[in-house]
């Protein structure tokens, strides 16, 4: 029996949702409960047609991206739907060629790749942050859409979004990292320092959308303040930019345990988890 994909009535949902005010978290549930069943329709498309794509994150700090990351990888296959956040470069990496690093992390047919960051570090906080002389950022801006042409005449199907966060609803995030022990291993000494730089970063942003958004590879913003409706928006424009087929689903019946009666269960010196709960 063959279940209809919904993916356009998932996109109007969301959209209907997005009144002003904080998404109730029953309806961002019910929504992404959907959702969900769509990312599994294209994950067996995927699998089925051997499509390659690449999924880059950027935007601001606490803009988001590790929550909708997760959010869209939570109920999909590990070996389909694969993160990649490359930590700082070693000191042979930063011999190489710039964009070399990232190849090797590039899918195979029938994989998804999700950048958490991605090659545009160069165009924003090696940029911001003085890593980087303004001439090689420069010269990757200028280059960066050649490589990205032939990242997608490969076959690779290449979705960048960009998310975006006011000011005070950074700051607002920033502090309850400080003030919450499950969230202050995502304050880093970077974040600190790139707090100040909100003008400096807005100015790489701008550049680095003028200079990279092209037919083959555009720029998708997505402005996440509620983060709810942000993840939303995003999972819901990612299925419409994926040609998936809707997932097709067959009676399955459990087959029936065999009996074994002379199965004794044996008597171990097992060591048992504490039931404290």
């Amino acid at each position: 029996m063959a279940k209809k994909s919904g993916k356009k009535k998932g996109a109007d949902a969301v959209v209907a949702a997005g009144s002003p005010g904080t998404m109730k978290t029953k309806a961002y549930e019910k929504q992404m409960r959907q959702l969900h069943g769509e990312l599994v329709a294209m994950q067996e498309w995927v699998k089925a047609s051997g499509a390659k794509i690449i999924i880059v994150f950027e935007g601001r700090d606490t803009a988001g991206k590790g929550g909708t990351i997760k959010r869209i990888t939570e109920r999909v296959s590990p070996r389909v739907f694969r993160i990649v956040a490359l930590p700082a470069p070693t000191e042979r990496e930063k011999s190489q060629m710039y964009l070399q690093r990232y190849v090797p992390h590039f899918p195979a047919a029938g994989e998804v790749v999700i950048f958490d960051r991605s090659w545009y570090n160069r165009a924003g906080v090696e940029r911001v942050m003085g890593f980087t002389p303004m001439e090689q950022v420069e010269k990757f801006l200028a280059q960066v859409s050649g490589f990205e042409r032939a990242m997608v005449d490969s076959g690779i199907l290449l979705i960048k979004y960009w998310l975006e966060v006011g000011p005070d609803e950074q700051t607002r995030r920033l502090e309850g990292r400080i003030n919450d022990p499950r969230k202050i291993w995502k304050l880093s000494d970077m974040d600190l320092k790139s707090y100040s730089r909100w003008f400096d970063y807005s100015r790489a942003r701008d550049d680095m959308l003028r200079d990279t958004d092209t037919s083959w590879a555009p720029w998708y913003v997505a402005h996440t303040d509620d983060k709810k409706r942000g993840r939303l928006n995003i999972i819901s424009h990612l299925l419409n930019l994926v040609p998936y087929e809707p997932l097709t689903l067959t009676d399955i019946a459990l087959p029936k345990r065999h009996e074994d009666k002379d199965y004794v269960e044996p008597q171990l010196p097992l060591r048992y988890v504490p039931e404290k709960f």
